[in-house]
């Protein structure tokens, strides 16, 4: 970043909003017809539903600046707004960004926010429309709305899961998780240290997929080409288990999931090694893996199981016989929602 910086006060609230927009053209979807610039944004979904999401990121709370550089939270901070799009089988088009900005930012460290937030928007297809600023005493807060759209007979949502649906996850789980574990960890050793360097070589996917996590557009795509609609779906933000048991209570289920189906990278498995944690606890409860839960009826299990990024983990049950995992002895331990919980 350049060395010079710029006090904020020095543009103003307005002059800010327009620094930043001033080169934004919506152009990567036909659903925007008027983005920054006037009073509202201007929409049109004509022939599908309309799906809204808001995720508000404060500071201290959600992210530390210490180990997080401006520009992978924008980049975060969108990308989890799309996932809960995506999670309802649909298609993030555009979003709405907010920010409360403490005296102690300048303008140039907004850029950067904002550059994070604009790459996010241009890889997705996703057109930023508009926002507010204002200032905050707290902190950095961010306040972003995704909307998006999905055909009426293809939106999924938490309440469709039958006993005997398959339970399906993409990607693998814990490793967000874990990179955490490790930024936490070398802060801690870094303090008081001029010339500290973090040991972070061999740990980075854990430590992208917690700064610079994905949304899985592509999973969408790949059971939407197979003609796979699912029965439920939720995207994993606070922990396989919570949002498991979240599936679970609104579609009046039990479950059934086994230890050793649930799919662990590598490098995960060697950092709950070096921290002495267990490993299958960071992939149940750790969050912030932003993969895609969901159920598919048993008769489609040859089709799914074909797919790439796919993992089969257990199946649905009665509501009657609760939520559990088989562990590897065979052994039923039942599940808790012990994610992340923002108010605790």
């Amino acid at each position: 970043m350049d060395e010079k910086q710029t006090e904020i006060a020095q543009l103003g609230e307005f002059g800010l909003i327009e620094h930043l927009t001033k080169d934004l053209h919506v152009h990567n979807n036909e659903f925007t017809l008027k983005g920054v610039g006037d009073d509202c944004a201007v929409l049109e979904y004509s022939e599908s539903e309309v799906l809204v999401s808001t995720d508000l990121l404060l500071e201290g709370i959600h992210f530390d600046l210490t180990y997080v550089p401006l520009k992978h939270l924008g980049y975060k901070a969108a990308i989890v707004n799309f996932s809960d799009i995506y999670a309802m089988n649909g298609t993030p088009r555009q979003i709405t960004v907010s920010l409360g900005i403490s005296k102690r930012f300048t303008v140039e460290h907004i850029e950067a926010l904002y550059s994070g937030i604009r790459l996010a928007c241009e890889i997705y297809g996703v057109d930023l429309v508009g926002g507010d600023t204002t200032s905050s005493r707290s902190g950095l807060v961010i306040s972003i709305t995704c909307i998006g759209n999905a055909q009426k007979d293809k939106i999924v949502y938490r309440n469709g899961a039958k006993d005997t649906d398959l339970i399906c996850v993409s990607g693998d789980l814990g490793a967000a998780y874990m990179g955490l574990q490790l930024l936490e960890r070398e802060k801690i050793a870094s303090v008081g240290q001029a010339d500290f360097h973090p040991e972070f070589e061999g740990k980075e996917y854990i430590i992208e997929r917690q700064l610079k996590p994905e949304a899985r557009k592509d999973i969408i795509e790949e059971l939407d080409k197979a003609g796979i609609i699912p029965t439920s779906m939720i995207d994993i933000s606070d922990g396989l288990s919570s949002e498991l048991m979240h599936i679970c209570k609104q579609s009046n289920t039990g479950c059934r999931i086994y230890e050793e189906r649930i799919p662990i990278d590598y490098q995960t498995a060697i950092m709950a090694e070096e921290l002495n944690m267990n490993l299958v606890t960071a992939a149940l409860n750790g969050g912030e893996d932003y993969e895609l839960l969901f159920t598919v009826p048993l008769h489609q299990h040859d089709t799914v199981e074909k797919l790439s990024g796919i993992k089969i983990i257990g199946h649905m049950t009665g509501s009657n016989l609760g939520c559990a995992m088989i562990t590897r002895d065979g052994t039923e331990m039942e599940l808790k929602a012990q994610g992340w919980n923002h108010l605790s």
